[in-house]
């Protein structure tokens, strides 16, 4: 295999389930699947490390077992960031154009303006997405450089995350003997995986419904509008059937991903499953009806709160193209036909596209983000445009911590 080694780019997915750690290879062709490796999470809640060690050993075995596949050698990745820590908010800046032409310069200046608002100082900015830019009365424009002008707007959306969540991941990364190159929201990387552009411009809102958290993502016209995580994922629906079925969380686990259906009408009447008993006692045979109705007002409670969320953002009459589901989770049966009802627009399930390699293997709702920081790392690597915020992110989360300190002592 000869991979040009500087054009293979590595996503590491740290979710609550799974820690998954995939390999891209950037080719002329496009995006290469060449590795990926992958091992149960158990140091993480709600999307946010509450265990380094468990992490680190979790990481490790995944890293490891991709660089087995990819027959390479891991040293950095783009790691995803989650949790119901995670803002995200619009905000706009103007400047005066100086030599009637806007250079690279005006475009970097602009963002700082729209980045000029009070952060409280244990957040930090996590991306600056630019959204639109106007030229003094021009709205629209997507591409300003080399225009003419007098005033230059730019509207973008920041999303923001507590420093020490941030902090944590790439310390688990670093003690499982990994760079990190840049931490990534996972809905931002989900929907690179599985948005097409026709998508984002015509209006879509995308739900990635991961273990510990779901995540909510609304492009409109091309660009980012409104991002949110609810702290609220598949973990809930495993721990309902534990609860509800009595039976152990590794068992309720199995049984959600064999038997589950979260749409009564799709279950029939006499269909059973068999439940194993905590503490050795006997298993028992239940009708599958009853998981069923453990399972579909949890993730129409989900769905509610999604919903409730969109309306929120203001932007549910513009997402014409309607809610793509993906993450774990998409893959229960009746998830679609539920959020149809729910949301009362079409709904689809997203899986990676436009990949190549071993495609067959990371064609799953599982795999989204994994794919999306991949792809939005080679996007990083292709362009090399200005990054906002040319030092990594450690540096930069070390040196908020010490300003931080600094007010304190």
């Amino acid at each position: 295999m000869s991979t040009r080694k500087d054009n293979l780019v590595v996503g590491l997915d740290i979710g609550t389930t799974k820690i998954c750690a995939i390999v891209g290879n950037l080719t002329e062709e496009g995006l290469e699947i060449v590795g990926i490796g992958s091992s149960p999470s158990k140091g993480l809640r709600k999307g946010v490390v509450i265990n380094i060690e468990s992490t680190v050993g979790a990481i490790r075995q995944a890293v490891e077992e991709a660089e087995l596949m990819a027959g390479c050698e891991i040293k950095s990745v783009f790691a995803g960031i989650a949790g119901g820590h995670i803002k995200g908010f619009n905000s706009q800046g103007v400047i005066a154009i100086k030599n009637r032409e806007v250079n690279n310069d005006d475009i970097r200046r602009v963002i700082d303006a729209a980045k000029a608002i009070a952060i409280p100082m244990d957040r930090e900015v996590i991306h600056i997405l630019p959204q639109e830019f106007i030229i003094d009365d021009q709205d629209g424009i997507k591409e300003p450089l080399g225009m003419s002008g007098v005033r230059l707007e730019a509207k973008v959306h920041i999303v923001t995350g507590a420093v020490t969540s941030a902090q944590n991941i790439i310390k688990s990364c670093q003690r499982a003997g990994v760079d990190v190159a840049d931490i990534v929201l996972e809905q931002l990387a989900s929907s690179e995986a599985v948005l097409s552009a026709d998508e984002k411009e015509l209006g879509v809102a995308l739900l990635d419904i991961g273990g510990g958290t779901s995540d909510l993502a609304i492009y409109v016209d091309g660009a980012i509008k409104h991002t949110a995580v609810l702290s609220i994922g598949g973990h809930h629906l495993t721990n309902d059937i534990a609860v509800g079925l009595r039976t152990p969380m590794a068992e309720a686990e199995e049984i959600k991903k064999k038997y589950g259906c979260c749409l009564s009408s799709m279950v029939g009447k006499d269909e059973t499953i068999e439940v194993p008993s905590v503490g050795g006692r006997e298993p028992r045979i239940l009708s599958r009806q009853l998981l069923t109705e453990i399972l579909e007002p949890r993730v129409e409670e989900i769905f509610s709160l999604v919903n409730r969320e969109i309306l929120r953002s203001g932007y549910e009459d513009l997402i014409a193209s309607g809610v793509v589901i993906t993450g774990g989770s998409a893959i229960l049966p009746g998830m679609q036909e539920l959020a149809e009802q729910i949301f009362n627009l079409p709904v689809r399930r997203g899986v990676p596209r436009d990949i190549g390699g071993i495609t067959d293997v990371v064609n799953s709702p599982i795999f989204a983000t994994g794919v999306g920081l991949v792809r939005y790392g080679s996007r990083n690597l292709q362009s090399q445009n200005f990054s906002i915020g040319q030092e990594n992110v450690f540096d930069r989360v070390m040196r908020r911590m010490k300003e931080w300190f600094g007010e304190f002592f």
